[in-house]
């Protein structure tokens, strides 16, 4: 599994979304957006690249699905984790569907599918 660097793209939402600095779509932003669109699954990226609304809209949901899932994964492992410790793994593998019923990140699917994999093997 390759761990997406999503490191310059917070950087550039936090700058743009929090500090109000302009989006200039330059050509390293405009890569930087398409590449974490397509790691997020945000389709017709291209025409929301075309006017700076749509942008703005990429650059938002995007941040908004890598925040989201992070947490949503985040909140499930530490539920997994403490069903686990009771021995309850029936609870502890529903976390993992839980997050694989809603999730879109491919990234944070696959941390998820790997978790519940892992519990295969147990009772």
């Amino acid at each position: 599994m390759n761990t997406p660097d999503w490191n310059s793209f917070r950087n550039l939402a936090r700058r743009v979304l929090r500090e109000g600095a302009p989006l200039t779509l330059d050509e390293a932003e405009c890569e930087l957006l398409l590449r974490t669109a397509q790691e997020v699954s945000i389709t017709d990226t291209e025409a929301a690249l075309s006017t700076p609304a749509g942008a703005m809209a990429l650059l938002r949901e995007a941040e908004r699905r890598i925040a989201e899932g992070s947490n949503r994964l985040t909140d499930a492992l530490h539920l997994m984790w403490k069903f686990q410790g009771q021995g309850d793994l029936d609870s502890a593998r529903q976390q993992m569907r839980e997050v694989l019923a809603v999730e879109v990140v491919p990234y944070y699917r696959e941390l998820a599918l790997e978790q519940l994999d892992g519990m295969a093997d147990g009772p």
